[in-house]
């Protein structure tokens, strides 16, 4: 049984002035659409404050409504439904550069819970601030529409993975999509990229027991193809890995020519 994540207060974090190129919101909408000075500019001026989360702690409660969207800077955090008997499944991971719940005031309440899985960077940013960045910076609202789609086209991949994957299909395509959203963001090293996740993350992540997890690891290094070492993941055979779990990064990029196009319009809601 896992326990309720907590709520408590977050502590501010002493930083530098932000660096559009460490940013890691404005690498991922960069990668997405071509942004100008002012659009960087005011990306920067939107990810302060930040604040310092310890790991297991609640950014929004299912039945509390939230005036805030929420980015994370830095750290792992998640989406997730708690059964009463205990039971969780993660249903989406939130990396750094993701800005999530953006919509989440027009529905009074929400129907999941946003918790961090480890010690992480957020900014709360207030709806109104939100829908003016959207108005003054077609290039931003655009980005964050595409963001969006991808984001749905996970929950796709997710849903496929859960229904119709092995357990071994399930976890390579699941390193798979972690390596290539890290480098996105400019936040992996070659080919290793943080996994500060339990046992018990995974299986809530992937429907497995942790028993089912730990052979499945065993498994995967076995063959040679990953290597976990204290918070981090190494995949060591990606192409295999990409076999296995059948992974194809399309569905987080965009097509060639796909980008800066402008029929994508504004983000719901925020128009």
């Amino acid at each position: 049984m896992n326990a309720r994540l907590s709520l408590v207060p977050a502590t501010p974090v002493r930083t530098a002035e932000p660096d559009p190129g460490r940013n890691p919101l404005i690498r991922k909408l960069q990668s997405l659409v071509s942004l100008n000075a002012a659009d960087v500019a005011a990306l920067e001026e939107i990810s302060l404050p930040p604040r310092l989360l310890g790991p297991r702690v609640d950014l929004i409660r299912g039945e509390e409504g939230s005036g805030d969207a929420v980015m994370l800077l830095e750290g792992f955090a998640c989406r997730y439904k708690q059964r009463q008997a205990g039971q969780r499944q993660i249903m989406a991971y939130l990396l750094p550069g993701d800005l999530c719940d953006v919509d989440a005031s027009y529905l009074g309440r929400m129907d999941h819970a946003v918790g961090t899985l480890a010690s992480s960077v957020v900014v709360r940013i207030r709806r109104q601030a939100l829908a003016d960045l959207v108005a003054r910076h077609p290039n931003i609202a655009q980005a964050l529409r595409m963001a969006r789609l991808f984001e749905e086209a996970t929950t796709r991949e997710w849903v496929v993975n859960l229904g119709c994957r092995s357990a071994m299909e399930r976890m390579a395509h699941l390193f798979c999509e972690l390596l290539t959203r890290f480098q996105m963001v400019g936040m992996a090293e070659g080919d290793s990229c943080p996994l500060p996740l339990t046992q018990a993350d995974l299986g809530d992540t992937l429907g497995l027991s942790n028993v089912h997890v730990n052979r499945t690891l065993q498994e995967l290094r076995r063959q040679g193809l990953v290597e976990l070492r204290g918070k981090s993941l190494r995949l060591l055979k990606v192409r295999r890995l990409q076999e296995i779990g059948e992974f194809n990064p399309a569905y987080l990029q965009p097509v060639d020519g796909a980008k800066g196009h402008a029929a994508f319009g504004l983000v719901s809601g925020l128009a």
